[in-house]
């Protein structure tokens, strides 16, 4: 008998999952895909449709781990026309390019076919079921049990271990009420905003996805000698965006740094995980003390500007945000885009914004044990610094929110802590009340990127009764920590890790792991689970070849 193993999704998180159980395994398993949409391999952040063409990922070339061959070789052996048609100049073909989303959606497609194919000639069996949409599973005896339907039918297998790599979750109901969107996306499906006012919660990436998509319904970009300029189309004098969040940032340029990445010196894994092996309740000033010492090391003269030694992790957190905040985010961003530039073309790092880059995921690993209100702390001044750092973006989209606001046709908002959204209204939109003025948007959508949820949000029922989903539980109303899982992202029942099923699903994962969205995450969690399925294979392989013979010799 062969062990069966059961994907749910087939995004990036299931490709980089299967290549590395593939890598570790030969012949020994019978693998099932299901996979809602009509193609495999792309996900939800670059699915055409989902995303507008013009969406850029924001991550380059050279930071993406490689599969079968790395997004610059898959580039380059694509033809001119087949680039134009993703959005991609030949000539601008390099490491660290930026490209379309769909462009490393057609990439991630390809690199799954591949997979696929070279595994099928190894002999080993793989089934993709596209079109097929999981609706439950239950944990029985004899293994986990999938519900799907098919083609109108309702359908169950077992299987003896079960990957739920969902990804995000957005709401089902995207325009709840006339004029009020509680995501962005589907991207296709804002081009029928008509061109007046729209509000947009949020001004890092998700919201700039939502003004990117809304600009392209009502005018286009245009590159001249000058720069990057924005072309409303006629009778759109009504169009403006204005985008609004409590600190009114636009996110950073992408700043260049080495690859590989420099050891760290300080706040390293083993200083962290000596910290861990004697959990404190002062945890988290214990590692923010690695994280001062780190960073003055590696940046003195930053240090000393934001008096390092003798900031606490709230005064640093004010500190870090402080100038941006008191100057206009456009001027910041147009001053901030010439520096990224010179040091990409200059190959300089400045040394401070790397080595938070570098601290980040070794940071993250005290979140699940950060009692409640040091994760409250965590997440209010420690988490905003990191995910500011590694969250900046394309040169290209910092030059469209300026050719916008040049355009009239954008704004950032702060809104502080002291304002009222009203999404109730009878004229539709929402009402805005800051310093008791009120603003009416007409269009409102809220884009403040996947937030994470709790267990009764999750999308299999059975699994929730049966107890096997749960919160963490906390004491306080602080944000949600998410469900219990182990290091593998086993769900852990009575203080045991269910090692049958995995759980991925990012918004239910993210109290345990701050920063796991992206490409990387999808890689480093593929090499976990394809590590962790290959060793369950060579477990069950005795118990199943027992199970053969007993039924052979009865």
């Amino acid at each position: 008998m062969t062990a069966s193993i059961a994907f749910v999704g087939a995004g990036p998180t299931t490709l980089y999952s299967l290549h590395s159980l593939l890598g570790r395994i030969d012949g020994e398993v019978a693998i099932t895909v299901f996979e809602e949409q009509p193609t495999v391999g792309l996900g939800a952040p670059y699915r055409p449709g989902w995303n507008d063409p013009a969406m850029l990922s924001n991550i380059a070339s050279v930071e993406i781990p490689p599969l079968s061959e790395t997004l610059l070789g898959w580039m380059r052996r694509q033809a001119e026309p087949d680039l134009a048609a993703m959005g991609i100049h030949a000539a601008e073909v390099h490491e660290r390019a930026f490209v379309p989303r769909v462009a490393l959606g057609r990439y991630f497609r390809d690199q799954f076919d591949a997979l696929v194919a070279a595994s099928r000639a190894r002999g080993v069996d793989i089934d993709i079921r596209t079109r097929t949409r999981v609706i439950d599973i239950t944990s029985t005896e004899d293994g986990m049990l999938v519900t799907f339907t098919r083609q109108g039918g309702v359908f169950h297998e077992m299987f003896d271990r079960v990957v739920l790599a969902t990804g995000h979750q957005w709401p089902s109901e995207q325009e709840v009420r006339p004029g009020y969107f509680l995501s962005p996306w589907p991207a296709d499906a804002l081009a029928a905003t008509p061109p007046i006012e729209v509000g947009i919660r949020g001004s890092s990436l998700t919201a700039i996805d939502a003004a990117v998509a809304l600009a392209g319904a009502h005018g286009v970009f245009r590159r001249t000698e000058d720069g990057l300029v924005y072309d409303a189309a006629p009778g759109t004098e009504g169009f403006r965006m204005t985008m609004m969040s409590r600190k009114g940032l636009l996110p950073e340029a992408d700043f260049f740094f080495p690859l590989p990445h420099a050891p760290l010196s300080i706040c390293t894994p083993k200083a962290i995980g000596e910290l861990l092996a004697n959990v404190r309740g002062d945890l988290l000033d214990r590692v923010f003390d690695l994280f001062r010492r780190e960073l003055t090391l590696a940046d003195p003269a930053y240090a000393r500007a934001m008096n390092l030694e003798a900031a606490t992790l709230e005064e640093f957190c004010e500190a870090y945000f402080g100038d941006r905040a008191a100057k206009d985010p456009f001027a910041w961003a147009e001053v901030n885009l010439e520096e990224a530039r010179r040091n990409h073309a200059d190959r300089v790092t400045v040394p401070w914004r790397d080595a938070i880059l570098r601290m980040h995921e070794v940071v993250a690993v005290i979140a699940p044990h950060l009692d409640d209100a040091g994760f409250v702390r965590f997440s209010r001044h420690f988490k905003p610094v990191f995910v500011d750092d590694y969250g900046a973006v394309p040169h290209e989209t910092i030059e469209r929110m300026l050719a916008l606001h040049r355009a009239g046709k954008l704004d950032v908002l702060a809104l502080g802590d002291d304002y009222r959204i009203d999404a109730h209204r009878p004229e539709g939109g929402v009402l805005l009340t800051l310093e008791r003025k009120d603003r009416h948007f007409p269009v409102f959508i809220e884009a403040t990127g996947q937030r994470p949820l709790s267990a009764i949000q999750f999308p299999f029922l059975s699994l929730l009764e049966q107890g096997i989903v749960r919160d963490e539980i906390t004491t306080d109303a602080g944000p949600s920590r998410g469900i219990v899982i182990d290091a593998d992202f086993h769900p852990v029942v009575n203080s045991r890790a269910m090692d049958r099923l995995f759980c991925l699903g990012l918004p239910f994962i993210m109290g345990r792991h701050p920063f796991i969205q992206g490409i990387t995450s999808s890689h480093d969690m593929g090499q976990i689970v394809g590590k962790a399925l290959a060793e369950g294979v060579r477990m069950d392989k005795p118990t199943l070849e027992n199970v053969a013979m007993t039924a052979e010799a009865a």
